[in-house]
């Protein structure tokens, strides 16, 4: 059970975007409140959804082994979002990727089209605006959904299962604590190393997503697929 959900969460984690934003908010003027809000947001939102997909899976008596049929059932369906996500992905005009968001003060002034939602709210960073940019970036996707279905439908333990679920929601949320704490350690040297990191993801970010929205797709797609057949 673990190894799944982690593997699952760690799909999950892959949002060149929610690193980008981190970059961001370390390079304000007050980057530790700021930057300790940002994962003060996600961190809430990854929690409340994680307990909640989970009360839900629970309620609705997929955990049961009469419900084989439609825990099975969910996953293909999860598998087949991600997929058609991997497929939105890259059918984007390459103008806007994923990994290449206008964010910040940095943004060309001179654009006449109006700025996207997280564009607006690190434009001019500030605890408020990081918290609910943690809150908006770090809503449930198909992958930390079938991270936390993994956990909920497993027979294990209530403790175990309290572990699984603050496992999903650590990694799900690395690309904020990890440059944190780095950054709490090192700042210089964070900051060097995220512009590195950010100029490869605005190169490559796109592709990674797409690649790791592809991967749990398939996966989930066959999971479903077989357990489906098998009974």
């Amino acid at each position: 059970m673990f190894a799944q959900a982690a593997g699952f969460a760690i799909l999950a984690a892959i949002s060149p975007t929610a690193l980008l934003v981190m970059a961001v908010f370390l390079g304000s003027a007050n980057p530790r409140t700021t930057a300790l809000l940002y994962l003060a947001g996600a961190v809430l939102m990854t929690v409340a959804m994680s307990v909640l997909v989970l009360l839900v899976l629970r309620a609705t008596g997929l955990n049961q082994p009469r419900a084989h049929h439609a825990r099975y059932g969910l996953r293909l369906g999860l598998g087949i979002l991600a997929l058609a996500a991997a497929a939105f992905v890259a059918r984007r005009r390459r103008a806007k990727p994923e990994a290449e968001p206008e964010l910040g003060p940095a943004a060309q002034p001179g654009k006449k089209k109006a700025p996207g939602l997280i564009a607006r709210l690190t434009a001019q960073p500030s605890p408020r605006t990081a918290f609910v940019a943690g809150v908006i970036l770090f809503a449930p996707s198909a992958m930390f959904v079938a991270a936390v279905q993994v956990v909920a439908t497993a027979k294990t333990t209530v403790l175990a299962t309290i572990g699984a679920l603050v496992i999903v929601v650590l990694i799900t949320v690395l690309v904020v604590w990890v440059p944190l704490l780095t950054y709490l350690a090192a700042p210089e040297a964070t900051h060097r190393r995220l512009a590195g990191l950010n100029a490869w993801l605005r190169a490559n970010g796109r592709v990674l997503l797409i690649a790791a929205l592809a991967v749990g797709g398939i996966v989930l797609v066959i999971d479903g697929a077989v357990g489906l057949a098998s009974r």
